[in-house]
């Protein structure tokens, strides 16, 4: 059997370098990715006064504490990263400084709107220029406050870390269950943090630096999941994070009738651990909301796969894919299309019907979207003619992708 091990989570990366900074005492990270995103969030940090160093495979982040911030001498560039450009709002709502978050490429079109919106009810004075970056913020006396129908684990993520200088309590109410990364790293840093039923509870406080260590990302390791199932074939990724709220993807395909074997280690405070993956004969899934904020990524993934299963497969609950680093919604049934393969959105949902067989019918856009070109990756591990275009947008999130892909399914790929 195949054994594969997937890089670092980005998602896991950026929280402890950005939980990091503020923290007192230096936060070693063991393990982290380094990759354009995470880049980003290190140059903004040292625009912010946090110094940073490598130490064998460990990055050293020397915490400034929570008034340690300095005021940054122009925008920070979140590069393409939405994801530090909401959680770094939410850490610079409660500075006494101004600031202003800027970016590039795809993240230009992404919504900033809601996170404004839901750290303005903590009092933050932050500005999106018509809902879209740059933001402008100005310096604010944070209150505690209860914010409920949160739907994005990154908004969760911002209203936390604002939530670390508020004059009280602040309570984060989910509308669906999101990944839970930040509150893990928040408890091991020593906050004041309850949470249940869907219920996150922070109390202001200070941050002690702990030790940490970043697990392999189930997300990267999708692309490979779902290549070794069209291609039957065994597969064993070692090293992983087990998160609950990171397996809506092994939860769905389990549900399609996949054989999945799940071994977790003793990890603190992200799970992680092996899962082996066995060759299945796949049937349709029926996806709900409350399904994609835990799959969100690999959504692209499923529609590859549910059009080989036995079914049709409907996937509802994914509008937030349109303002993703593409429209995910167009690109993913751009994908099947030029996988040959037929699908549809309709009152809100993908319909796939199954039972297709997939071939090169054309050249696969990316879109410059890194999520769509892992798929399209999957795809051509039973479609070696594929050809896929702006194959090096990967790098956003997983520079080494096309090698660990060819090392584990052959090639070449036509990428």
């Amino acid at each position: 059997m195949k054994a594969y091990t997937p890089p670092p989570d980005k998602s896991v990366t950026i929280r402890a370098l950005l939980l990091g900074a503020v923290a007192d005492g230096s936060t070693r990270v063991e393990n982290p990715l380094y990759c354009a995103d995470t880049g980003a969030a290190l140059a903004c940090l040292e625009a912010l006064g946090v110094r940073h160093c490598r130490d064998g495979g460990a990055l050293i982040i020397e915490g400034r504490g929570l008034d340690g911030l300095k005021k940054p001498a122009g925008p920070l560039d979140a590069g393409e990263s939405a994801a530090l450009a909401r959680m770094l709002a939410g850490l610079l709502a409660g500075q006494s400084f101004p600031s202003v978050i800027a970016g590039r490429g795809t993240l230009l079109k992404r919504p900033m709107a809601p996170a404004a919106d839901a750290l303005k009810k903590l009092g933050a004075r932050v500005a999106a220029t018509k809902g879209l970056l740059p933001l402008t913020i100005k310096p604010a006396r944070l209150k505690g406050a209860r914010v409920s129908g949160v739907t994005s684990a990154q908004v969760k993520s911002a209203l936390l870390l604002a939530g670390l200088y508020a004059a009280g309590p602040v309570e984060v109410k989910e509308k669906f269950g999101t990944r839970d990364h930040t509150e893990r790293l928040l408890a091991l840093l020593g906050a004041a943090l309850s949470s249940r039923a869907g219920l996150v509870r922070l109390r202001p406080g200070r941050l002690t630096a702990r030790p940490l260590a970043v697990p392999g990302d189930v997300s990267s390791a999708a692309p490979l999941m779902a290549a070794a199932l069209l291609r039957k074939e065994p597969l064993k990724i070692e090293g992983c994070g087990l998160n609950p709220t990171r397996l809506g993807f092994v939860d769905a395909l389990v549900s399609m009738g996949a054989k999945i074997k799940m071994k977790r280690g003793n990890c603190f405070p992200e799970p992680c651990g092996e899962l082996e993956v066995r060759p299945s004969a796949l049937k349709a899934a029926k996806l709900a909301h409350g399904d994609i904020p835990s799959l969100i990524d690999e959504v692209p993934l499923l529609a590859v796969l549910a059009a080989t299963a036995k079914g049709v497969t409907r996937i509802a609950g994914i509008e937030g894919l349109k303002t993703k680093e593409s429209d995910r919604v167009k690109s993913t049934l751009a994908l099947l299309a030029s996988l040959g393969a037929r699908a549809e959105y309709k009152k809100g949902a993908l319909i796939i019907p199954g039972g297709q067989k997939l071939r090169a019918a054309a050249p696969v856009d990316t879109f410059s979207d890194h999520r769509i070109a892992m798929a399209a990756a999957a795809a051509s591990a039973v479609c070696p003619a594929l050809e896929i275009e702006n194959p090096g947008c990967v790098d956003k999130s997983y520079p080494g992708f096309w090698s660990d892909f060819r090392s584990v399914f052959g090639g070449p790929l036509r990428a």
